[in-house]
Order: C-alpha cells, then structure tokens, then sequence
C-alpha cells in the first residue's frame, strides 16, 4: 500500500472511531448507543487492516462486532419492556467534566514527555500451528476465553431473569 492511502486512510477511520465514540455517549437511546458501538469496533477493525494487523483486525471483527456487540444489542432489545426505557435521561455533572479534563490533562502531558520505544522485530513469526500450540497450551488462553464466555452467557441469563414478569 502506498504511504498516502495509509495515512488517509487512517485519518479517515480515526475520524470514525473517534466519532462513533462520542455518538456512542452521546446518544440518549441505548440501542442506538449499541449500534455506534458496533460502528466504532468496525473502524477499529479497518484501523488494525490498514497497520498490516490481519490477525487483530479480524479478531476485531469476530469478537468485538460480531460477538460483543451484537450480545450487547440482543441484551437490551430482550429486556426493554416499554419503548420508553430504552431513553436515558441526560445529566450534566460538573465533577465528572472536571475529572475528564484533569485525566485528558494528565493523559496529554504524559504522551508529550515521553519517548516512544524502539523495540526491534523478531527474526522469526509463529505459524498458525505455533500460535495454536500457544493457545491450547496447558497455561494458555483457552480456559480465560471460556471463563469469559462463561461470565457472558451468565450476564444474558441474570438480564433475562430480571425481566421476567410476576415474582415466581
């Protein structure tokens, strides 16, 4: 890819992350707040497709869009009982604006004061095989994945239970 379709490219789905995100807040319907949500993860996606991460970009797109996401907006559209539910209200808090402004503060002069990392590449990449050696791997990433799964799965039960009607 040539340097100028990365960095337009770049800037443009910096532009859609960013704004997905303050859409995401600012939206006063929830499901509407899931859905810039999804639209934030899939510029994200195309963020990670463009730095020449295929893998992560994908990860992104199956577990944070695909998955995440669509868990998210089954959730509330199964427990919404009334239209008007899905409508929060809008509060301005003064002690959150400032805790915001003092943390992008912070934020903002430790990235100016610091000194990017040079870390140099490996010589060598993992195969697929490798990787999935790693993963399955007695002290690997399946059993966390599952047990996060599992929390997920829990989470939808618990939000289905407290929706029910009648207290039997």
């Amino acid at each position: 890819m040539s340097d100028m379709f990365v960095t337009v490219s770049t800037i443009a789905l910096g532009i859609v992350v960013l704004g997905s995100a303050v859409m995401m807040l600012a939206s006063r319907n929830v499901v509407h707040a899931a859905y810039w949500l999804l639209a934030l993860s899939l510029g994200a996606a195309g963020l990670f497709a463009v730095l020449q991460a295929s893998y992560l970009a994908l990860v992104q797109l199956l577990v944070y869009a695909g998955a995440v996401a669509i868990l998210n907006i089954f959730t509330i559209m199964i427990t919404l009982r009334r239209r008007e539910d899905a409508i929060r209200e809008r509060e301005f808090s003064v002690p959150a604006a400032a805790l915001a402004v003092v943390f992008f503060g912070v934020v903002a002069y430790a990235v100016s004061q610091g000194v990017p990392a040079s870390v140099p590449a490996p010589q060598t990449f993992p195969g697929i095989a490798e990787f999935g050696a790693m993963l399955f791997a007695v002290d690997g990433w399946a059993l966390p994945f599952e047990i996060a799964s599992l929390i997920l799965v829990v989470a939808l039960v618990g939000a289905v239970w407290w929706t029910k009607e009648g207290d039997d």
